[in-house]
């Protein structure tokens, strides 16, 4: 890559062929994405981003050729807006995170930066107060956003909104999230009323500048928000397609648990020198988190699941496919569990509804797609089970990063049945842990003892919904859209949301 300086900013060359998108991928994503490499976009010189340079599996970190800034012990230290500072104290957000100390400094100066953390490590404040402190005093036209978060997911947008908010709104910047499932017309509404700040899923931000409804040629901040997901989903072409369009000598952030496979092409295609910081190794135990494999008989693992879903306290339960989801929900609420379903063939009202009852506890067994492996915070989680181990071990890490976060302590659990257990070892194998592994059969205390699991009180409940619902439904579902109140932005509770943006200085 070819860089001058000019007035204390770079300006980028670039020429190449754009990556590709990876084939078959398991989530069916990335359709109708954008071709990369638009006519008159800047490009890397030759010799830089060749596809077939980029390793499987993890890839060795750039070094760092300008040496980056020190390290900072407390928030006063950043040069940061006094705004800023007084809304983290007001959130409860005492001290940074190692993440957060490491590359705030370098990030708030302007640097390219590429950091790795484990879920729960504090990289949204990490990014995040630099975007907003970096983008504070300037005023958007309409369509035209200054800086940009791109994330993959619908829930990992709106936790990124939520953390976000209170000190968007500090420092008087708009902020507004664009995913899809939701009314277009009122996003499109949103971006014509002026928004500094956009988060961002690829496919409903293309949506929107195909429409006209946006532009990115004045964005001069660009964060990329778990992108070994956004590769591993299939949107590689539209992230590339959306980076080709922003402002060429504007900063670069890419953060993630984990960094491999196609990552590798969009850190050497977009960050120019970054500041690199890795929090841990992607594949790292967390010290606080016990990792139980159960091996159960086919025959009792559903009575098994049954009595570790009626525990005391919330449980998140992963399943592979929406229909086991939907029928093990139905078979726990009709046993007297108090139970909710997750996963994309919800609409995004319903899944923001159920995700907010249980993170009050309306609702204590959250079950779900891999929908929810990442994006998802909730205070106190403390046991997550694997009903269906994981296809691999980045599944697992994601699963089990929704516990143990900000130095909690938690569980995950997997039950295998014996036809599973040669794959589950490969797998533990691949994530570096070594998993306690216990046989377990209902009702024994064995079980009760690892996971709290105890006989449910076989009396059918019946999760109400808000009396908001009907009318939120029918707003999100219209396919023109209204002027008016878009919520964009907002949490589905506001005393969720404080507790949860309390606990989240640790908030990706």
């Amino acid at each position: 890559m070819n860089r001058t300086r000019t007035n204390d900013r770079f300006v980028r060359t670039r020429t190449g062929s754009s990556p590709s998108k990876r084939g078959g991928s398991r989530y069916g994503a990335g359709t109708g994405a954008a071709v990369s490499g638009r006519s008159g976009a800047p490009r890397r010189p030759e010799g830089h981003g060749r596809r077939q340079a980029a390793p499987q599996g993890e890839f060795a970190l750039p070094k760092t050729i300008t040496p980056a800034l020190d390290a900072v012990e407390t928030f006063a230290d950043l040069a940061m807006p006094a705004q800023l500072l007084a809304a983290l104290g007001h959130e409860g957000v005492t001290a940074p995170f190692p993440i957060q100390a490491a590359t705030l400094p370098n990030s708030l100066a302007g640097r390219d930066v590429l950091g790795r953390g484990r879920t729960g490590s504090g990289k949204t404040l990490a990014f995040g107060l630099a975007l907003l402190a970096r983008t504070a005093g300037q005023r958007a036209e309409p369509r035209q956003p200054l800086a940009l978060v791109l994330v993959p997911t619908r829930e990992l947008a709106q936790q990124v909104t939520d953390a976000l908010t209170p000190y968007a709104r500090a420092v008087r910047l708009r902020l507004t999230t664009v995913v899809g499932g939701m009314s277009i017309g009122r996003q499109a509404g949103a971006l014509r009323g002026g928004a500094e700040v956009v988060v961002a899923t690829p496919g409903r931000l293309k949506d929107l500048i195909d429409r006209g409804d946006c532009r990115l040629d004045r964005v001069a901040i660009t964060v990329l928000d778990e992108a070994d997901q956004m590769t591993d989903m299939g949107f590689m072409p539209q992230v590339t397609a959306l980076l080709d369009q922003v402002r060429p000598e504007g900063q670069r952030m890419l953060f993630s648990a984990t960094l491999d496979r196609n990552v590798d092409l969009l850190v050497r295609r977009y960050l120019h020198d970054p500041v690199v910081h890795s929090v841990d190794p992607s594949a790292g135990a967390v010290a606080t988190m016990e990792h139980h494999v159960l091996h159960v008989h086919g025959a009792d693992k559903h009575r098994t699941t049954t009595e570790i879903a009626a525990r005391e306290g919330r449980v998140l339960m992963f399943l592979d496919t929406k229909h086991a989801v939907d029928r093990l929900t139905e078979h726990l609420l009709n046993s007297g569990v108090r139970a909710g379903a997750l996963h994309g063939g919800k609409s995004q009202p319903q899944r923001t509804r159920t995700l907010a009852q249980f993170k009050t506890g309306h609702v204590t067994v959250l079950v779900a797609t891999n929908v929810a492996a990442r994006g998802i915070h909730v205070d106190n989680l403390d046991l997550v089970v694997n009903v269906d181990p994981p296809s691999d071990h980045k599944d697992y890490l994601h699963r089990g990063g929704r516990t143990a976060r900000a130095g909690e302590s938690g569980s995950v659990v997997t039950l295998v049945t014996p036809n599973q257990r040669r794959d589950m070892s490969r797998l533990m194998a691949s994530a570096r842990i070594t998993p306690q592994t216990t046989q377990v059969r209902s009702g024994e205390a064995e079980l009760s003892r690892i996971t709290g699991a105890q006989a449910p009180s076989g009396v059918p409940v019946v999760i109400t919904a808000p009396a908001a619902e009907r009318p939120r439904r029918s707003a999100s579902s219209s396919s023109r859209g209204r002027r008016g109140r878009s919520g964009q932005g907002r949490s589905t509770g506001q005393a969720a949301r404080r507790t949860a943006q309390r606990a989240s200085n640790p908030t990706a």
